[in-house]
């Protein structure tokens, strides 16, 4: 029998443990996360950026969502593509916590 795969809300539970070390506040609630796809094979694609394309601190995140999503029961692989469209802004896409944290009103 094959292993259950996770849900796309465990996978975004699971993301929220990688913080961006600039800003200290989670990947998810930052906005960072466009999609989640999990594949039938175990494989789990997320498409996310960074608050810059500049970042320095981008393989770090990768490889921190990378190795906590692998954790998960019926994960296979893990690929993090960084995609720079559309370009991040944390008016429209962090959440309300995150917006209270950055002082955006």
């Amino acid at each position: 029998m094959a292993a259950k795969l996770p849900s796309v809300d465990e996978i975004r539970e699971k993301l929220k443990l990688v913080v961006d070390p600039e800003i200290g506040i989670n990947i998810v609630d930052l906005g960072l996360v466009y999609g989640i796809e999990v594949q039938e094979d175990g494989l789990v694609k997320v498409r996310m950026t960074l608050t810059s394309p500049a970042c320095p601190l981008g393989p770090v995140i990768q490889t921190q969502a990378r190795a906590l999503l692998s954790m998960l029961e019926g994960v296979n692989d893990v690929k993090v593509e960084l995609v720079w469209s559309p370009p991040w802004d944390p008016r429209t896409m962090a959440s309300e916590e995150a917006k209270a944290e950055l002082g955006i009103w």
